[in-house]
């Protein structure tokens, strides 16, 4: 897997241009988080692979199962893959169980591209997201 610095991928380089987005749902439940996330891409151009950020506002419990093509960085971030994303096509779901060191209250997710793979995303409007989640079992839809 390969993960760009510390910031989301930059829209300045030239090259093919690409259009990410994802959608989904996230619940919480007593700690426990089950996120599903499908990446899409508008085009005009295919993307050969990319990687999605998670970060939550509450530090992940110290043992976690992630799924294959998930890596976690750090307390609070979890990278995922999403694999060939054809033009105007749509991606494998990413389907992850997670815990929360404790069990907050609420949490929140940010869900952002960090790497794509030399393609150029100009429409951050949609690979950038942010959701409340409140710990009521209730999926949340982004």
């Amino acid at each position: 897997m390969v993960v760009g610095g510390a910031g989301l991928a930059r829209a300045d380089s030239g090259g093919p241009e690409a259009d990410l987005a994802y959608h989904g749902a996230v619940s919480l439940d007593r700690g426990r988080i089950d996120l599903r996330v499908t990446p899409r891409n508008h085009g005009p151009s295919a993307v050969a692979d990319a990687t999605v950020r998670l970060s939550w506002s509450a530090p992940l419990a110290a043992r976690q199962q992630l799924p294959d093509g998930c890596a976690r960085l750090g307390a609070r971030v979890v990278v995922c893959r999403t694999g060939a994303l054809a033009a105007d096509g749509v991606g494998e779901q990413i389907g992850l169980r997670a815990r929360l060191r404790g069990a907050p209250s609420e949490v929140t997710l940010e869900i952002g591209t960090v790497w794509s793979g030399g393609v150029v995303d100009r429409n951050h409007r949609n690979d950038r997201q942010r959701v409340l989640v409140l710990d009521t079992g209730d999926p949340y839809y982004f």
